[in-house]
């Protein structure tokens, strides 16, 4: 027959592919119903019912009608599959299956204070939604990031915007901020409390994403014998100031660290240096070397809590999820993530001499000696 050419037929290659493609494609409703269940309080209804609940009990919590039962079981399905809860085993006579939560869903649990809630509902928010839309014509235009071709401002001043119409947004990020400060103050001094043996001083450089200064609160509170301080721009101190419970021995200094950084016997970055450029990082760095040189003797040295990103195999869990805030980092600031060897490069043309990498979850301790 005329023009009809040969049949393809697909071969189980292109099938596995397309299978790939279409999981790639609907990535966005695993992120949405994770969003769904933090809005609904579903980790909440199995932690206050004392830890598992049957579905029409988990639906009376939520007060979910009985027309949509159907609908929170197929929710509830694709977050079983993706381990954020789990199933009890039924005993004989059970019809109903009981859910229970899992340690991903214990972080979504609103009185752990794990402040995950709030990071899943801001980096979830209509707003970054709306940046990350427009990624692609980014790409071909002169605006520095994404998020500011996309909103006309910068992400560190809507953080700051408290009175603004995107205040839900600015309260939700400041409160994820915090809580996860807190999370790596605890994790520094009751894990490797070691870092500051005959330290006296300490600088926490927050380069505006301060979390109200929880993290060197909760160091000076572990440490009263060191003197700690907060450096960052003024409105950030004014609000650390007026939110942390402020230990005898932390104080708030106003300053530029690209300008000039207070001498300290530890310099402390956490999740700042992600947010610059190469360029950015080399003269951070430099000032940070500056800042500890009269403690080197003692033993002075930069603490840096970021990500190294690890060379690990395709569809590597880990290492995909530091390649999304790799992306993360383009979108919002123009910046990124890092692996060692580039790492390696911004200390040595900072001048510094050596550095010790300690893993802990996707992020690492990076202690960086002049």
């Amino acid at each position: 027959m005329e023009g009809c050419g040969k049949e393809t037929v697909p071969t189980v290659d292109e099938l596995e592919a397309l299978g790939d493609v279409w999981n790639q494609t609907f990535n966005f409703v695993t992120s949405m119903s994770l969003k769904c269940a933090v809005e609904l309080g579903i980790a909440d209804a199995i932690h206050d019912e004392g830890g598992a609940i049957t579905l029409p009990q988990l639906a009376a919590a939520l007060s979910i009608a009985p027309a949509k039962h159907s609908a929170l079981r197929c929710l509830m399905r694709l977050l079983l599959h993706n381990g954020c809860f789990a199933k009890k085993d039924k005993t004989s006579g059970e019809e109903d299956d009981t859910y229970i939560l899992t340690p991903m869903s214990q972080l979504l649990v609103s009185s752990k204070h794990t402040g995950m809630p709030s990071l899943v509902l801001t980096e979830l928010h209509p707003l970054m939604i709306e940046t990350w839309l427009s990624v692609s014509k980014w790409f071909h235009g002169n605006a520095p990031t994404p998020f500011e071709a996309t909103h006309g401002r910068a992400l560190f001043d809507l953080m700051h915007d408290h009175v603004g119409q995107h205040r839900d947004f600015a309260v939700k990020a400041n409160v994820a901020v915090e809580k996860d400060s807190r999370l790596v103050g605890e994790f520094l001094v009751k894990r490797h409390p070691e870092v500051f043996d005959g330290m006296q001083s300490l600088v926490d450089i927050t380069g505006n994403l301060h979390g109200y200064g929880a993290l060197a609160a909760t160091i000076a509170k572990a440490f009263p014998h060191m003197k700690c301080s907060i450096l960052d721009q003024p409105h950030c101190v004014a609000d650390a100031a007026k939110s942390t419970e402020r230990p005898k021995n932390l104080d708030f200094l106003e300053g530029d660290m690209f300008e000039h950084i207070p001498s300290a016997d530890v310099l402390l970055l956490r999740w700042v240096l992600m947010c610059w450029n190469d360029e950015d990082c080399v003269k951070i760095l430099k000032r940070c070397r500056e800042a500890i040189e009269p403690s080197k003797t003692k033993g002075g040295k930069v603490l840096i809590v970021d990500i190294v990103i690890k060379d690990g195999e395709r569809f590597d869990k880990s290492t995909e999820t530091q390649l999304f805030f790799d992306m993360l980092m383009v979108v919002v600031r123009g910046a990124k993530q890092r692996e060692e060897h580039e790492w390696h490069k911004l200390f040595t043309e900072a001048g510094f001499s050596n550095y010790k990498i300690t893993p802990f979850g996707l992020r690492s301790l990076i202690e960086v000696y002049p």
